[in-house]
């Protein structure tokens, strides 16, 4: 069975810095893609990034592009999300995914619907 912890979320004022991290378990073959969502108060769920571990393609929503930056650690079976440059319109519940059936391109993130497993989610707030 997956399972996927976050871990790093926090207060944090406008301009500053976290790095969110998905931490992963009982993957079998098939488990390549790591997605991050996002949701804040009153908004639907929105797909920030993602990551094909097999080449390390990833995605960012225009949103985040330029201030977000995703990675993987093989060895430690964890994805981690670099988020630069904070803004207040970032705070929001941060949740990583994954699924054996969805893709992740350079241009494309699957909807939130397609992902199959689901973190627990951890808090970000952006705020002075």
């Amino acid at each position: 069975q997956v399972q996927l912890v976050e871990s790093g979320g926090g207060l944090v004022q406008p301009g500053g810095s976290l790095r969110l991290s998905c931490a992963a378990s009982g993957f079998t073959a098939g488990y390549d893609v790591i997605g991050w969502f996002r949701r804040a108060p009153g908004q639907e769920r929105e797909g920030v990034s993602c990551i094909r571990s097999s080449d390390g393609t990833s995605y960012y929503s225009d949103s985040v592009k330029g201030r977000f930056t995703i990675s993987r650690d093989k060895a430690k079976n964890t994805v981690y999300l670099q988020m630069n440059s904070l803004k207040a319109e970032d705070t929001a519940v941060y949740y990583c995914a994954t699924d054996p059936e969805v893709v992740c391109y350079s241009d494309y993130i699957p909807p939130a619907a397609d992902f199959g497993s689901w973190g627990q989610g951890t808090q970000v707030t952006v705020s002075s």
